[in-house]
């Protein structure tokens, strides 16, 4: 879409979710979204991604729509200032990794971690990753209810925060790091406020960036919790549900 004159925005910044929200159900962007992606762009408005996704799998989607933004990845942990310009980082102690992969080794059925080197699952998993910084580590466990303990005895520590972006997973953090907390660091990088933020997500990881966010977005496909707490709701993630929000809420565009 060719832009001729520039179209006032209601909002300065889109935060948008990656899986179950920018991509379909096949890991992709469709023509329509990255279109009004491009439009919204063009008419100055700053697009960034608020994910659980480390650079190691988010890189490719950053390059695809060829954006020069801020980033949050790993739900807060890592924050960009643009390609290739790392903001800042926030680290789980190495000694309360130890303790956390203790618990997911013995009980949970499957994890993984993200360092600054790499993303790392349990079938890789050596001595030596004890060795390095991370910034999130995911316990996944088709038993709810024994993720649900699992869950308990990680908050008693009182330094985590855990979130989840899926029924069957938790992903952990250093307490206090959200994709809320990444979003806000942004806007002040930016001079912007969180009322200038329209968020777009569908899972447990998205919540508090919704609510704090000027307009938070659920996706049709969204967790129900999430639907609730949303100001509106979008179509899904496979019927260009981004696209619809942005053209809909972004420029009033029917």
């Amino acid at each position: 879409m060719n832009v001729m004159h520039q179209v006032q925005a209601k909002y300065k910044l889109i935060a948008l979710d990656l899986d179950g929200t920018l991509l379909t159900d096949r890991e992709q962007i469709t023509d329509e979204t990255k279109k009004w992606i491009q439009y919204a762009v063009d008419n100055g408005v700053k697009v960034i991604f608020s994910t659980g996704r480390g650079l190691q799998t988010a890189k490719g989607i950053w390059d695809e729509l060829g954006l020069d933004s801020p980033m949050v990845l790993l739900n807060g942990a890592e924050i960009w200032e643009g390609p290739g310009r790392l903001y800042k980082r926030f680290f789980i102690p190495r000694e309360t990794i130890r303790r956390i992969h203790a618990i997911a080794a013995e009980r949970g059925d499957w994890y993984w971690g993200y360092s600054v080197e790499s993303l790392t699952g349990a079938k890789d998993w050596t001595p030596e990753m004890f060795e390095r910084d991370w910034m999130k580590f995911g316990i996944g466990c088709q038993d709810q209810k024994k993720l649900a303990g699992l869950k308990e005895e990680l908050l008693s520590f009182g330094s985590l925060e855990i979130t989840h972006s899926a029924p069957v997973n938790m992903e952990i953090s250093v307490q206090g790091i959200t994709k809320e907390s990444g979003v806000r660091q942004v806007c002040q990088m930016l001079g912007l406020s969180m009322s200038d933020v329209i968020a777009m997500g569908d899972s447990h990881n998205d919540a508090k960036l919704l609510k704090a966010a000027g307009l938070g977005v659920a996706m049709a496909n969204g967790e129900e919790h999430i639907k609730s707490i949303a100001d509106v709701i979008t179509a899904t993630n496979n019927e260009d549900g981004v696209a619809q929000a942005i053209r809909k809420h972004l420029f009033q565009i029917e």
